[in-house]
């Protein structure tokens, strides 16, 4: 919810005091006001309470700024605190022992070091329904990049709910899935003479991504239930996801009536391609206003929601009868020797082994892998490989997450 929240924020700030027909310029503003950005959550599961604080930025090329040492607290109908504090680059967290509860409306205090102060508009916690399934089916996707139709796999979920009142929900995603290293990094080079086979070769590793669209939806008064909502499409031609073993954790919040208009301006400003003749992004409403000022612009929301979660596992296996395409990996091997770099009958001698391993390392990126031998002992070629295809330093995750089961 971060980068999607500061990405489209930013976009529409800087679009609406920046509009060309021509060349992109991008001036120091004169009058440049800095904006608060304030993004956060109460969840009653699952999520510590979180409030990040960050300031708009000049021009495009600039970095944000974050907002540090500010007083943050919540507070409920009671006037109960709880005081939320700095974990450093903006962010702010409550204590684990904090966790929202369902019918509870709770309020969101900032005061900054230059004295400002801020509050969110009351929230009330909605009641959430709980995740019918989460489930997958063959689907035909068009590549956006190349206009081609891609075969794959779109994960759905179906969600039900008893209550007759309207119920506004979110939806997002968490992917994590398992693969092979195409060149695992089996030996280290220190010389010709001494190339030495590792005892623990890392073959696979995981890799760890979060939704990047907005998925909001309606139960409508006497409306059971909402069926195969679509989540994320999966192709096996354009992605490592399904080599092996692949798992979604989709999260599912409820949301005022309120905020869901905010995700649906969000989503709005976010699909604005910018022609002439487009939509023209604009203010998105937010919920949290200067105390001392209402004429101040704060962009961003606080927002209150409860939530479950599920989880699902998909291996090559569940797939076996959709008659996908494969995936083929990008990565290629550099299998040299002191020939490969001498022409002969020209000037001077082949480089080392020694040269060799130092030319591949120092060019950076590359990782030796192995060696190839003639025979039992004379070395014929070095293997080097990029580090991305070789080690699981270069992934997302390098270690198995806690949550992970490995499925025959």
């Amino acid at each position: 919810m971060l980068k999607i929240i500061w990405k489209i924020l930013a976009f529409s700030f800087c679009i609406l005091l920046l509009t060309t027909c021509i060349d992109p310029y991008y001036p120091e503003l004169g009058g440049y006001s800095s904006l608060l950005v304030v993004e956060g959550m109460v969840a009653d599961a699952g999520e510590q309470a979180f409030v990040r604080l960050t300031r708009t930025f000049q021009n495009v090329d600039s970095v944000p700024y974050t907002v540090e040492n500010a007083k943050v607290y919540i507070t409920d109908e009671s006037e109960t605190k709880t005081y939320l504090y700095s974990s450093g680059e903006g962010n702010y967290t409550a204590g684990s022992g904090f966790k929202g509860e369902t019918g509870k409306i709770y309020t969101l205090h900032i005061e900054t070091t230059e004295g400002k102060k801020y509050v969110s508009d009351p929230c009330i916690m909605y009641p959430v329904p709980e995740i019918d399934s989460v489930y997958f089916n063959k689907y035909e996707g068009i590549n956006e990049t190349g206009g081609n139709v891609s075969n794959g796999i779109m994960i759905y979920l179906d969600t039900d709910e008893t209550n007759e009142e309207q119920t506004s929900l979110r939806w997002e995603f968490e992917e994590t899935w398992k693969f092979n290293l195409p060149s695992p990094k089996r030996y280290n080079y220190i010389s010709e003479e001494e190339i030495i086979q590792l005892n623990n070769v890392r073959e696979y590793c995981w890799k760890n991504s979060r939704s990047g669209d907005i998925l909001t939806g309606i139960l409508l008064p006497g409306q059971q239930s909402i069926r195969k909502v679509p989540m994320n499409f999966i192709s096996p031609e354009r992605s490592d996801r399904l080599t092996v073993q692949y798992s979604i954790l989709v999260k599912q919040y409820s949301i005022s009536p309120q905020e869901y208009n905010f995700w649906e301006n969000m989503r709005q400003v976010s699909e604005s391609a910018g022609g002439i003749y487009d939509t023209q992004p604009y203010a998105v409403v937010n919920n949290i206003h200067n105390v001392d000022d209402p004429s101040e612009r704060v962009l961003g929301y606080f927002t209150v929601s409860a939530l479950r979660e599920k989880r699902i596992f998909i291996t090559p296996g569940d797939l076996w009868d959709m008659n996908l395409s494969e995936y083929r990996s990008p990565c290629t091997e550099h299998i040299v020797s002191p020939e490969t770099y001498f022409i002969p009958g020209s000037f001077g001698n082949p480089p080392t082994w020694d040269e060799i391993n130092q030319m591949f390392m120092s060019t950076g990126g590359f990782v030796f892998v192995r060696p190839i031998y003639v025979g039992q002992s004379t070395l014929s070629r070095l293997v080097f490989a990029t580090e991305e295809c070789a080690d699981c330093q270069d992934t997302d995750i390098s270690l198995r997450p806690d949550f992970w089961i490995d499925l025959p």
